[in-house]
């Protein structure tokens, strides 16, 4: 069946029908990949495993974390079993294989295509849902810095000189001793620009925390003095850093920094929620002509 053929048939993708699922996620065989690719021998196969590991690594990614090295038992005859070589690859490693298959077989061509669309559709979602928890995270931020606010002015923190060395304390805690003006330049923004609404999720995420935790401390310490106060937040800004140092999770000043800002992804939500409302609208007008007319006969 030719690429074309197949793709009209309806029938399920090949790649797609040697995938595997177990704990950890999706996988696929190289074995069964190389039998699907047409490679008759494993040794062809390798040399194109070999070029799409140096190709993983020159796009800065771990090639451990994609083709993960395992041994496969079969049967050579007279029920005797011999281990062989294997790979479980990821889906990114997968598509690096088929770029570097033999491009005269059509049915590396079909790989081709079905690995970049599925990538890149996983990359969507990936981003979609990276947007919609930076969305919720800075919203919740929002809300533990006001009531750890309240709760540092209980505790003696009054004016704005006062709240900006508090605030202080709370990151050099969880930053490693970076004040708020130190993260502002290292993540390349200027004075009018809020450092919270550069952060990816996970690094607003325990920002929150350490709002939180801080606001609880204060109460339940019986924290009465600004000195105190300040001690307080340093201390649970470090408990967070260490948390996260224990869950083998990178510190948050080696975080990613978000190309786009809270703001310009509310924007850029906002007009793709438009754009799908006007589609959805669209068709609902086109349903509702009289049967038998559309747009072009309404305007003769």
């Amino acid at each position: 069946m030719t690429t074309n053929d197949f793709a009209s048939s309806g029938r399920i993708s090949p790649f797609e029908a040697i995938k595997h699922v177990d704990e950890h996620g999706e996988y696929w065989s190289a074995r069964e990949l190389a039998q699907v690719l047409d490679y008759a021998l494993w040794q062809n196969f390798a040399s194109v495993i070999k070029r799409a590991e140096i190709a993983c690594t020159k796009s800065s990614q771990h090639v451990e974390d994609h083709f993960i090295e395992t041994n496969k038992m079969i049967e050579i005859g007279k029920g005797a079993k011999r281990q062989i070589q294997d790979f479980h690859l990821s889906r990114y490693a997968c598509y690096l294989i088929v770029q570097n298959a033999d491009p005269s077989k059509e049915i590396v061509a079909l790989g081709q295509t079905y690995f970049a669309v599925r990538t890149r559709r996983d990359e969507l979602s990936e981003y979609r849902e990276e947007a919609r928890l930076r969305l919720t995270e800075r919203d919740k931020l929002k809300r533990y810095h006001r009531d750890l606010f309240k709760a540092a002015h209980d505790a003696g923190v009054i004016t704005p000189e006062d709240f900006a060395i508090f605030e202080d304390h709370g990151y050099r805690g969880l930053y490693n001793g970076e004040t708020a003006r130190d993260i502002a330049t290292r993540k390349g923004l200027n004075r009018n620009q809020n450092i919270a609404d550069y952060m990816g999720s996970t690094e607003l995420a325990a920002n929150g925390f350490r709002a939180a935790l801080a606001r609880e401390m204060l109460h339940g310490e019986g924290v009465q003095r600004k000195d105190a106060a300040n001690t307080t937040h340093h201390r649970a800004g470090h408990i967070v850093r260490k948390a996260m140092e224990d869950a083998g999770v990178q510190p948050p000043e080696q975080l990613p920094v978000p190309e786009m800002s809270i703001q310009q992804l509310k924007r850029e939500e906002a007009r793709r929620r438009k754009i799908e409302e006007e589609d959805r609208l669209g068709l609902f007008a086109q349903l509702m002509l009289p049967e038998g007319k559309n747009q072009d006969s309404s305007e003769s």
